[in-house]
């Protein structure tokens, strides 16, 4: 790291329901930031309480995981590119393109810097396969590092990205479990991690803490079905693997553990 990325404190906040706020500086980057449910209403349903509303000042930069309307936002990140960057794995980049959007691009595994932090998309799984690209972020600044994971599966790549970017201060996992039946998808098989799983993938990439996300907002059944007694099967887990389990509403601020020795 250098003498400029040690000079300030990396703040954490979480932000409605797999957002993320990462603050560096003067540097302010939203990782899937979402504030208009309504397009989400005919699948998800309607929110349990209202979105509060994003600050897109100027020095925000934003990422997004991938093209699901609950994490990329188009309205709020088209207000949001006027005046600071939008990153997406490079695959979706031409969609956003055609959307008024032009996103900065990266490949897998190929870092860049927004000021004094540095992003990287590594690998994700999403459950409707090959089609529907996803990624993970790692984000790293002032001698910290942090994941965030999306809406992701379970997948057998939290070996090598422990491997090629762990250990991780936090990891922002979704915990929803949610049982999906639309879109041809019919298997009683959860399409993102259960509480259980999201913790088995901190313990994987060596997180000292795991702050759940993606979880308590939406629930719709039969078309959306989130797993019951969330944040209580959340803290066991991680009281069983030793992690510190961190459940804060929207908005509220995400601690960043104490520097390993």
């Amino acid at each position: 790291m250098t003498g400029e990325d040690q000079t300030h404190t990396l703040h954490l906040r979480r932000l409605a329901w797999a957002g993320v706020e990462v603050r560096l500086g003067d540097i302010r980057l939203l990782i899937d930031p979402l504030e208009h449910a309504e397009p989400l209403a005919p699948v998800l349903g309607a929110p349990r309480r209202p979105l509060p509303p994003v600050d897109t000042a100027p020095g925000t930069h934003a990422l997004i995981t991938h093209l699901h309307p609950d994490h990329y936002d188009h309205e709020l990140l088209a207000r949001l590119a006027v005046s600071g960057t939008v990153g997406c794995h490079a695959p979706i980049a031409p969609t956003l393109k055609e959307a008024g959007i032009d996103a900065i691009p990266q490949e897998l595994e190929r870092p860049r810097r927004v000021g004094p932090l540095t992003v990287t998309p590594v690998t994700s799984l999403d459950w409707r396969g090959g089609d529907a690209d996803q990624v993970a972020w790692v984000v790293a600044g002032a001698g910290r590092r942090i994941i965030h994971c999306g809406d992701t599966m379970w997948h057998g790549n939290w070996w090598q990205i422990a491997r090629d970017h762990g250990p991780f201060d936090v990891a922002f996992l979704p915990v929803n479990g949610v049982i999906a039946r639309f879109e041809g998808y019919e298997a009683n098989v959860p399409v993102t991690m259960t509480p259980e799983q999201a913790i088995e993938a901190a313990a994987v990439l060596g997180a000292t803490s795991a702050c759940a996300i993606h979880y308590g907002l939406f629930h719709n059944p039969p078309t959306y079905v989130e797993q019951p007694d969330i944040e209580q099967r959340f803290r066991q887990a991680a009281e069983a693997r030793g992690i510190t389990a961190v459940l804060v509403d929207d908005g509220e601020v995400v601690p960043v553990p104490s520097a390993r020795a």
